[in-house]
């Protein structure tokens, strides 16, 4: 029975390596997999996963607009899929996540979401919220902090290198301008300025 995924962390964990190294799984087995990533996020190139460590594949684009059931609809009358991918998750709409649980109840086909969780300031996505009230299944693909342990969380780097706490949530971008941390040195970083200020 096919179920909706959500595999979830922090910048840099690896996700998208994950994804392309399940994607390809499919494909060693003669199975078709169907891939499909944010079209707001062009750091590979549109229409492109890539990961860290030098490996990509093409792949369809959503954007917060498109209705992903009709979609995937569309493209399973084209040809088997035996699982779809979709990559960035966390800026799928709620209205979308609703949308891939029919594609799972209604056209029963597996979907696995990949994307993070909260942002950087250590508040969830609307997509990410969704998946974790929707998700049949949910894994933490982990990473660590500058001090071994666990990242949980992100900051966002102005120019200088300084932690930003303030500004809009999507800003897409990768090492230059994101450090995963775990929540003491999140903390540390942002002076305690956002949600976790009345702490101090």
């Amino acid at each position: 029975m096919a179920k909706l995924y959500f595999n979830y962390s922090t910048m840099n964990a690896g996700k998208s390596t994950v994804l392309l190294q399940a994607a390809h799984n499919y494909v060693e087995r003669g199975m078709t997999p169907y891939l499909i990533t944010a079209q707001l996020d062009k750091r590979a190139g549109e229409g492109r996963i890539a990961s860290r460590i030098g490996i990509g594949q093409e792949a369809d684009t959503f954007a917060e607009e498109d209705d992903l059931f009709a979609k995937i609809k569309s493209r399973l009358a084209a040809g088997k899929v035996h699982c779809v991918f979709i990559d960035e998750a966390q800026f799928l709409s709620p209205a979308q996540v609703w949308q891939l649980a029919q594609v799972v109840d209604d056209l029963d086909v597996p979907v696995m979401c990949y994307g993070l969780r909260v942002d950087f300031m250590g508040a969830l996505f609307p997509g990410s919220a969704a998946l974790l009230a929707l998700a049949d299944e949910m894994r933490e693909v982990r990473t660590i902090c500058h001090c071994g342990k666990k990242a949980t969380m992100v900051v966002r780097l102005d120019a200088d290198g300084r932690a930003v706490t303030s500004g809009a949530q999507v800003e897409v971008g990768g090492n230059e301008r994101y450090v995963s941390l775990c929540r003491r040195h999140w903390r540390e970083a942002t002076d305690d300025r956002i949600a976790g200020g009345a702490c101090g």
